[in-house]
């Protein structure tokens, strides 16, 4: 692989090495081995990061959308022409299989340009007054000011690349704070905006521990608009922080994103579909399919089906083999929170029909786990799992699975599969979720909005919506001196 880069800060136009609160180690999670060091910053670098953010804002938020969107353009160009060396970074840092991570960098390219675009398309519009037509009433959107971009290790290109694409586009300047167990990945996409001709000071990276370096950016009178991916718990309490000092909010969090499997869908494609998405990227992921609810008529069947797949994926370290299916783990806490699952799973409260356990050796590897019928208040039925587990349930009525679907407070995702129209607009309108995908597992595209409800968090990010969260909106009423 690519050799692991020296990790950096960016804090005002300048790269720094050393981070004046200490260091953390990186681990690959396919060996256990630490691979580099993370550069933790003190209170003043972040002060540092706040105060270049909040003085670059005045020059950034003038710059036309043409030159915004040509700088954006250049960044998606460079991430381009620069993903198999990222790529290499990605699977060293999190253990996403390098077919995986090449997807994710070239159509995190895509969504650098299409907000790009947005740079010049945003415009505002007019409204035409009620009374004299020669007053005017003008609606813009405004760059809302220096944003704090909290990201997760799970998708560590694209998510920091939404998010930063999102803030320029609009004119706002930024500070990204990634996960610290993949730093460099977000650093190399950092060199990737900088190098196009971010001037100094729009675009900062940090590091440290989440809690205090969160609270910190979050609390500071620079900060305008804090934008959060990760669980809903920590959404809950960032969201608190930042309501208390009246700062703009975006959280996209956790899913437990259930599957209908209606008796008149395609079963040989719903099965295939669902098995491959379900244990990609482990299963670290915040839309993933979790909850398979399947019609009574034709749940067996699916159920060997699945499994039979399930157990056929192989699992290993994708840094050594090229071609494995699944590769590890972010950490050992994932490890133990897929063993609390499997175990609370078992005895009456539901069948491992296969996987179930660790894979000993080195790193952190858990084997593609499908448990059939698990009771209605297991755990595996109520959080998140974010790991390689799936739960197979049958359902009497599609009211009842409609019913299992929409019992949880997560809102991020849902899925169906039916070929009979009628039920197909059906599910699409009974499921409550952000984002609904029937008869496809595919609810993300850089031209459209991503975001949930309920406990999966409010507001979207890509799309249109991707460069209006990072805008105010004002309205202007011209009239003519003396009336």
């Amino acid at each position: 692989m690519t050799a692991y880069p020296t990790v950096r800060m960016f804090i005002a136009g300048a790269w720094v090495e050393t981070g004046e609160a200490g260091e953390m180690p990186v681990v690959n999670p396919a060996t256990g081995a630490v691979i580099g060091h993370c550069p933790k910053a003190s209170p003043a670098q972040l002060d540092a990061a706040l105060k270049a953010a909040e003085d670059a804002f005045a020059a950034w938020s003038r710059t036309s959308g043409a030159e915004r969107h040509a700088i954006l353009r250049r960044a998606a160009d460079l991430l381009r022409q620069r993903t198999p060396a990222i790529a290499s970074v990605v699977t060293a840092e999190m253990g996403k299989p390098r077919a995986q991570g090449i997807g994710e960098i070239t159509g995190s390219a895509d969504v650098i340009d299409f907000l790009g675009e947005e740079a010049k398309r945003k415009g505002g519009r007019l409204i035409p007054a009620r009374g004299n037509l020669l007053h005017v009433q003008m609606v813009t959107h405004e760059p809302v000011g220096p944003a704090v971009l909290l990201t997760p290790w799970n998708f560590p290109i694209n998510l920091p690349a939404k998010k930063i694409a999102g803030a320029l586009a609009a004119g706002c300047t930024a500070i990204l704070k990634p996960a610290e167990n993949t730093p460099a990945s977000a650093q190399l996409l950092v060199e990737c905006f900088v190098d196009a001709g971010v001037p100094a000071g729009v675009l900062n990276l940090v590091y440290g521990d989440p809690g205090p370096v969160s609270e910190h950016l979050i609390t500071s009178s620079a900060t305008r608009k804090v934008s959060f991916t990760g669980s809903t718990a920590v959404g809950k309490h960032l969201g608190a922080l930042a309501a208390r000092h009246m700062k703009r909010f975006t959280p996209e969090l956790g899913g437990h994103a259930p599957v209908i499997v209606s008796k008149h869908a395609d079963l040989e494609r719903a099965v295939a579909m669902c098995a491959a998405t379900k244990f990609r990227n482990a299963g670290q992921v915040c839309v993933s399919p979790t909850r398979f609810l399947v019609d009574k008529t034709i749940y067996d069947r699916f159920l060997a089906e699945f499994a039979a797949r399930a157990g056929k994926l192989k699992v290993g370290d994708p840094g050594v083999d090229e071609s494995v299916d699944m590769g590890p783990l972010a950490h050992a806490r994932r490890i133990a929170a897929m063993e609390a699952l499997v175990a609370d799973a078992g005895g009456n409260r539901g069948e491992v029909v296969t996987g179930g356990s660790a894979i000993a050796g080195n790193g952190f590897f858990f084997q593609p786990t499908v448990i059939a019928n698990p009771a209605a208040d297991s755990r595996v039925m109520t959080e998140e799992p974010f790991g390689p587990i799936a739960a197979i349930v049958p359902y009497d009525t599609i009211e009842d699975a409609v019913r299992i679907a929409n019992s949880l407070r997560y809102g991020l995702a849902a899925y169906a599969f039916s070929a009979d129209l009628d039920e197909a607009h059906y599910l699409a309108r009974a499921l409550r979720a952000g984002m609904v995908g029937i008869n496809q597992l595919i609810v993300s595209s850089p031209e459209t909005p991503f975001g949930g409800i309920g406990d999966s968090g409010f507001g979207s990010e890509g799309g249109e919506e991707g460069y209006l969260a990072f805008t105010d909106t004002k309205l202007v009423m011209l009239a003519k001196a003396g009336g």
